[in-house]
């Protein structure tokens, strides 16, 4: 299994842009949030257990940024929860205009998405943004 120095430095090769970057600070949170959303439309048992079985991959990698994506989790359950009878709706076109803004930011890159040499990288993006604040931050992850 690679190192999250090793994750970051091969997602990173396709974010050098500044707006491709900004973008995924933004979107990268936003999808995390719909899918969460989306799921939790279902089922909120299934959206905990999805969200139990993506920390056993985190927490292989860092255990600080692990314990950060709990509270990214919590605060995506709770909205969820708030969202009430609106949350398919609202995370399915969060969802959509998230990923369209992505692929502008991969567009003005000039690179495609990560995602397309390797699915784990779906999974490393919310990592990479919060292993962003961490260094602004100067905390170890």
């Amino acid at each position: 299994m690679k190192t999250i120095e090793q994750w970051f430095s091969e997602y990173g090769e396709s974010h050098q842009n500044k707006t491709n970057k900004l973008i995924h600070w933004i979107c990268v949170p936003s999808i995390l949030f719909s899918i969460v959303g989306i799921v939790w439309a279902f089922s909120p048992v299934a959206a905990w257990a999805l969200m139990a079985i993506t920390m056993l991959f985190y927490f292989k990698l860092s255990f600080k940024l692990s314990l950060a994506m709990i509270v990214v989790f919590a605060v995506s359950a709770a909205l969820s929860q708030a969202l009430g009878a609106y949350v398919l709706q609202a995370s399915i076109a969060i969802f959509i205009v998230a990923w369209i803004f992505q692929f502008i930011g991969h567009k003005v890159e000039g690179k495609k998405p990560s995602f397309f040499e390797d699915l784990q990288f779906l999974l490393i993006g919310p990592l990479w943004c919060l292993g962003f604040l961490f260094r602004k931050l100067k905390i170890s992850y």
